[in-house]
């Protein structure tokens, strides 16, 4: 019998995300990254860093498949994202967790039912999700927050709950973008602490930030943009002051 052969990856074995040559123009024409190349693999934990309008929401969009790129070649967990069908985005989005700034929690329901949320989308059982939930909330440490409705909670508590929502459905992937922007010191880097244990469980960890102590302090990789190009690329790096 013959044996079949196994597919050809068009990235490295290890690489979960691969930019080649990756160009985004606005609508106006002008340029949001230009010849981007990156290669993260999996298991990393990567900061992008970068003035405002240097391109890193846009990057983070394309990484999402909210934008097409305009021109190049982008691969993220297996899907080439220059070809995927529509319908097939929401499956590709189920292994992408994702963290924002303004958290984005629905207002009208409480904690548990804001991560619940995401196993539903996923047609998770009730038995699974009941399973699920309060696992995840206690990873975060809000177990005993389960009833509580967003207005109740602090920042901190807010983020925490968004965290536990990108993290519910166990995903391969964890953007984070600007995780910290709307929260004092202190939460700031207990959401830093989750992350850093969520990447040392395996999940690949990319977050957006503009906040140099964190990465100064943390020493990951950190990828950093200006005006559409990557300037640097340095493991163990800092954040660049720029004149």
């Amino acid at each position: 019998m013959a044996t079949k052969k196994k597919k050809k990856s068009t990235a490295g074995e290890n690489e979960i995300i691969t930019l080649t040559n990756v160009c985004k123009a606005y609508s106006t024409g002008a340029p949001a990254l230009k010849d981007v190349n990156l290669r993260i693999n999996r298991g990393e934990f990567v900061f992008i860093v970068g003035d405002s309008g240097s391109g890193k929401s846009t990057l983070i969009k394309l990484l999402l498949r909210e934008l097409t790129i305009t021109s190049g070649y982008i691969n993220v967990m297996e899907y080439d994202l220059s070809k995927i069908k529509h319908r097939k985005i929401p499956k590709f989005r189920r292994n992408l967790g994702v963290v924002f700034q303004d958290f984005r929690l629905l207002k009208d329901r409480n904690v548990y039912e804001n991560v619940a949320f995401a196993q539903r989308v996923i047609q998770k059982s009730n038995k699974e999700i009941k399973r699920n939930v309060p696992s995840i909330l206690a990873v975060v440490g809000l177990a005993g927050k389960y009833k509580a409705k967003p207005r109740q909670l602090s920042g901190g508590e807010q983020q925490r709950v968004a965290l536990a929502r990108a993290l519910v459905n166990q995903p391969t992937v964890l953007l984070a973008d600007e995780p910290t922007g709307n929260l004092d010191p202190t939460n700031s880097w207990e959401i830093m602490k989750l992350l850093e244990q969520i990447n040392q469980n395996g999940t690949t960890v990319i977050v957006v930030t503009h906040n140099r102590e964190i990465v100064n302090a943390m020493r990951k990789r950190v990828v950093t943009l200006k005006k559409g190009v990557i300037i640097s690329d340095e493991e163990e790096g800092g954040y660049i002051d720029e004149d």
